[in-house]
């Protein structure tokens, strides 16, 4: 059975997306581009340093037994996650923010659909992030504390709030009610429990395997970043905003995986 923390630590997430969804009903229908910029920037990089410090670096640790070949379990589990975010996003149905050309198979979905199931693709990595930092902490593997689940946990939730304010207000600028707009906005962040806990139930096969679970969730988080967030960053006319803020959430992360995580 599921303990409280563990309840608490799959839910902590969801609660940052809900509370950014909740934007729409106190601010303006529309977001500055600029801000957008920046808020994607800082989610970027919140998610490259939780994929080095709680995900990367833990399985290089658990699999130092192997010595030299240490690094295989990190590599391949990496390029597993890869390929795996890259053919949800040949085969989901999705649509960028800024593009009217979707993407995966062909549907009928409309553009509201279209714009939560992209966002809800790039949070699965996330959810699945922390169940395998979970699971290994259930399984009293060395290097993975609760400290560390929870703080991935508080980390994932601190990007996730101003994703959920970059999903909600545009579908409220388009014509959606407020309610319908923050409704979206917190589907597209129901995907992260769920992974996190399919995750968490299968642990009786991730934890001979820890090292390739950890690597697996890094690699797919990082195809998130470069494939979706760094372009949506850049967007527009030049600026260095997105790219400064990338810095302030990888350091900011950096620092609670280290502060909080031991």
């Amino acid at each position: 059975m599921l303990s409280l923390e563990i309840g608490q630590g799959l839910l902590i997430p969801l609660a940052g997306t809900t509370l950014g969804s909740a934007c729409v009903f106190f601010m303006r229908n529309s977001l500055h581009p600029a801000l957008q910029r920046a808020l994607t920037g800082f989610a970027a990089g919140v998610m490259v340093a939780a994929s080095v410090w709680s995900l990367l670096l833990p399985s290089l640790e658990q699999a130092a037994a192997m010595g030299k070949w240490s690094f295989l379990p990190a590599v391949i589990g990496f390029w597993m996650g890869i390929l795996f975010l890259w053919l949800l996003d040949h085969i989901v149905p999705h649509l960028h923010r800024g593009s009217d050309e979707a993407e995966g198979i062909k549907t009928g979905f409309g553009k509201s659909t279209m714009l939560t199931l992209a966002v809800a693709l790039h949070n699965l990595p996330e959810g699945m992030a922390v169940g395998a930092v979970f699971a290994g902490w259930m399984a009293g593997e060395k290097g993975i504390s609760l400290a560390a689940a929870l703080t991935l946990s508080l980390g994932i939730a601190i990007q996730n709030f101003p994703e959920g304010a970059i999903i909600s207000m545009p579908l409220r600028a388009e014509g959606l009610s407020k309610p319908r707009a923050f409704f979206y906005g917190l589907l597209s962040g129901v995907v992260e429990p769920i992974g996190a806990l399919l995750t968490i139930l299968l642990a009786g096969i991730m934890v001979p395997v820890l090292p390739y679970a950890l690597s697996f969730a890094a690699g797919a988080m990082i195809y998130v970043v470069v494939e979706e967030l760094i372009p949506e960053m850049s967007v527009g006319k030049h600026s260095n905003l997105g790219t400064l803020f990338f810095a302030a959430g990888f350091t900011l992360m950096m620092t609670l995986d280290v502060a909080l995580g031991a």
